[in-house]
């Protein structure tokens, strides 16, 4: 495996993590916005990442993401991306919540930890715009 450089850049947004139920319908709060989405269905629930803004009250959901695009788009065939993102955060006690598209893959990470995030994603050798 290669890892290479990779250029990221910060969305303006702050992201909200939903669940809903696994029948729920797709709601029209997240829909409505030209910004990030993301629709998840499993057997199990219905997961939504979308502007912290559209977000109802009695909505489950957690708060203060912050995404980090990783420049693409990236090739399926090629290896190592993510770990090469994954890891140094771990090492520095960083989570993350990944998602990925048919372009490029993001990096959602807490708000409170994106200063931290820069700075040891450029360590790794990786640009942040």
């Amino acid at each position: 495996m290669t890892l290479r450089t990779l250029t990221l850049s910060v969305l303006p947004e702050t992201l909200a993590v939903c669940r809903l139920g696994p029948d729920d319908a797709m709601p029209d709060w997240a829909l409505a916005t030209n910004s990030f989405l993301s629709l998840t269905r499993t057997s199990d629930e219905l997961s939504v990442v979308c502007p912290e803004s559209c977000v109802p009250d009695g909505i489950r959901c957690e708060g203060d993401w912050r995404a980090l695009k990783i420049d693409g788009p990236l090739d399926f065939a090629e290896t190592g991306i993510l770990v090469s993102l994954a890891t140094p955060l771990a090492d520095a006690g960083v989570s993350l919540f990944a998602v990925s598209t048919f372009d490029t893959d993001y990096l959602l990470v807490k708000q409170a930890a994106l200063d931290r995030v820069r700075s040891v994603l450029s360590e790794a050798g990786h640009r942040i715009a």
